[in-house]
């Protein structure tokens, strides 16, 4: 490889550590930077905090050893209000926020990338376990190799420009190859542990963030079955999140699900678990990467594959745009579960290193539980694909919630 200067972006943890190292043995001009994130006390001592406290002097530490120059940049407050209070309003709105995809997205490869821009990189290196390749039409991002740690999920909102000046070293290794490379390269945090998801969250209440930065978020209210009877109150629906079972406090001789949170009327709705069961999704804030217009997928759709959480495979799916813009998934197999907020990642195959088609959030999830409580627009007709209950209802027809 042609000698080039980039920035690595260091978050303390091996993963980034060992891109640097990488990238300084195969002679490149290397400047490692970390974000000072957020600082919550107990949070930046704990395992699995990222850029925050010890995580920092691990990256200054490894930079050392490499021997490569680093920097630590205060966003503490560009992360506060494009993550944090971000991922506070979507849980007031009854939604269930995805904050890595947004520090990602706002902050990464957003802020970060003008950073490196202004220091003239030709590229910003992260840890990410994702593989860029340069295809015919510009760069492609693919599945890791080691599907274990695949992050794809969590990086389906990089658009193709920022595509242009991003690497992923770790793309085509597994987390144990990491390790020995790091051990390798003397690095002492070898064996430390990974960040979790919500980084920021303290002792695991989200809660507690949320009522802090939103006061009297936690308002109480009914909590009602899906048939409409009362069934008691809760205090506040930001302790409860789609699909949820357990900790309810209700006194009922059936198992209970969380069907729906209702922001507007301040409402949990909750009833039997089949009423979960959804195939059409409307996404907002799509990011495209697929060769051809999205727009051409029309009413006919394009055969892909979903993945609506994390922890699980692509299934197959269809995406369709409507005439007025709006995207719809609609999932080939029923899923149980799926909360506005979410993200709906697109990938061509369910292969271990699928490419990525893009992806965007969940908007609206339509339901039995939604269609049950009368929830299409007064006098609005009902047209459109039909739904698995066998109603054909078109999704613009549906009023928000």
């Amino acid at each position: 490889m042609t000698p080039r200067r980039i920035v690595v972006a260091m978050s303390g943890g091996v993963d980034s550590s060992v891109v640097a190292g990488l990238l300084k043995r195969a002679g490149h001009d290397v400047v490692g930077i970390t974000l000072q994130l957020y600082d919550h006390g107990a949070a930046t001592g704990r395992k699995g905090a990222c850029c925050a406290g010890q995580d920092i002097q691990d990256a200054r530490q490894a930079a050392e050893i490499i021997g490569i120059p680093h920097y630590v940049l205060d966003y503490e407050r560009r992360f506060k209000e494009a993550v944090i209070n971000s991922f506070a309003e979507s849980y007031i709105a009854g939604e269930t926020p995805i904050p890595c995809v947004t520090c990602n997205q706002k902050i990464k490869f957003l802020d970060l990338l003008d950073t490196a821009k202004d220091l003239n990189a030709d590229a910003l290196a992260t840890g990410h376990y994702i593989e860029r390749r340069d295809g015919p039409n510009g760069p492609e991002i693919y599945r890791a190799i080691d599907s274990d740690r695949d992050q794809s999920y969590f990086l389906f909102a990089t658009t193709r420009e920022q595509l242009d000046m991003l690497m992923f070293p770790l793309g085509g290794l597994t987390k144990p190859q990491v390790r020995e490379l790091a051990r390798d390269m003397g690095l002492p945090l070898a064996d430390k542990p990974d960040s979790q998801d919500i980084c920021f969250v303290t002792k695991g209440r989200y809660s507690d963030i949320i009522e802090r930065l939103k006061p009297g978020a936690m308002q109480a209210g009914e909590i009602r079955h899906a048939d409409g009877r009362s069934l008691g109150r809760h205090d506040g629906i930001i302790n409860y999140t789609i699909g949820q079972r357990k900790g309810l406090g209700l006194n009922s001789t059936e198992p209970l699900f969380v069907l729906s949170l209702d922001a507007a009327s301040n409402e949990v709705v909750v009833g039997p678990r089949d009423l979960l069961r959804t195939r059409d999704l409307v996404l907002k804030n799509v990011n495209w990467l697929g060769d051809e217009p999205l727009e051409q997928a029309g009413s006919a759709g394009i055969a892909v594959y979903a993945r609506v959480r994390s922890s699980q495979p692509p299934r197959p799916a269809t995406v369709f745009v409507e005439p007025d813009g709006e995207v719809r998934v609609t999932l080939a197999e029923p899923e149980n579960g799926v909360a506005a907020g979410q993200a709906c990642v697109l990938y061509t195959d369910q292969t271990t290193q699928s490419r990525i088609l893009g992806g965007g959030f969940v908007a609206k999830a339509i339901t039995p539980a939604l269609l049950a409580r009368g929830r299409l627009a007064t006098g609005s007709p009902v047209t459109g694909r039909p739904t698995e209950n066998g109603h054909d209802v078109r999704v613009s027809d549906l009023s928000a919630g």
